[in-house]
């Protein structure tokens, strides 16, 4: 939805599609999101589909994109552009190229957004963007960014722009697969982030020693941020694409990522059982002040 409305936004025609009529249905009346007809006279198709199992948001799965990549390649016509936003394994662009016969441009620019910051962080932030091949890349800046040429080497941020462009700041990438590990890598390092906090958190308590102000004190040097770890890695993106980035290598475990899903796991143990202690500490004292009659 925030992707479409800034589409419609910039000027242009938007319409949208989903397997869900209701998810159409509250498009066209929260944003004026027009039903698509059909997919034949398209020019650019953005790919904002769930890349987790349904039954399982807590497991990456990219069949549903598949599936609308199968309805593109039967309607779509030749030479548009279909960009990715969905955080996807590696090797997925090219699959979905393949699955268009090469007929389309193809290109991934993983969806930056952060729903309570959206002013500063929202689908107009610096975006990273590869292509399958140069055309699709170009084709991918002109969209984006509004740059007619593209020279990876030396013209990484042209000024040069066009009035049919969404104007988003694009970092272009020499190869698709780095910009499909960027989404998963970057969620990947804050699950370790806050498994660190967990893990301190833990230690903390083992040592009888203040979190919070040993937190406060650790985050008085300009290079140390440690977050605070509150109920545990919750949401579903960073320990899907953390699942993600450990299944896209085939040569290389990542030991360290393993580690913090032990820690979260743990710390989740930790903090259910200190639950449980406080509610029945708390149960037996209103027991306690009500046999006293206060």
């Amino acid at each position: 939805m925030p992707v479409a409305k800034y589409v419609k936004e910039r000027g242009f025609d938007t319409y949208g599609y989903d397997i869900s009529s209701k998810a159409v249905e509250t498009a066209q009346k929260t944003a004026a999101i027009e039903k698509a007809p059909n997919f034949g006279e398209f020019d650019v198709f953005i790919l904002c589909v769930s890349t987790h199992k349904t039954d399982d948001m807590f497991s990456p799965q990219i069949e549903g994109l598949l599936s609308i990549v199968e309805k593109i390649s039967k309607e779509a016509k030749s030479g548009a552009l279909v960009t990715i936003e969905s955080t996807v394994p590696k090797g997925t662009s090219k699959k979905v190229f393949d699955t268009l016969n090469h007929r389309v441009h193809v290109v991934h620019a993983p969806h930056r957004w952060y729903s309570l910051e959206e002013n500063e962080h929202g689908v107009n932030q610096l975006r990273v963007i590869g292509g399958v091949c140069e055309c699709c890349l170009k084709a991918g800046m002109q969209f984006y960014k509004g740059v007619d040429s593209v020279s990876i080497n030396s013209q990484r941020h042209s000024s040069s722009s066009s009035p049919k462009s969404l104007g988003i700041p694009i970092h272009p990438v020499t190869n698709i697969e780095i910009a499909e590990i960027t989404k998963i890598a970057e969620n990947a390092q804050r699950y370790l982030q806050i498994a660190f906090a967990e893990e301190l958190y833990l230690y903390c308590q083992a040592n009888n020693i203040n979190f919070p102000e040993l937190r406060d004190a650790l985050n008085t040097k300009w290079n140390v941020n440690i977050l605070e770890p509150r109920d545990g890695i919750g949401g579903h993106c960073l320990p899907k694409d953390t699942k993600m980035f450990l299944q896209s290598s085939n040569r290389r475990q990542n030991k360290i990522l393993r580690a913090a899903m032990n820690v979260d796991e743990e710390y989740k143990r930790f903090r259910t059982k200190l639950e449980k202690q406080i509610k029945s500490a708390t149960i037996e004292r209103v027991g306690n002040q009500k046999s006293r009659g206060l």
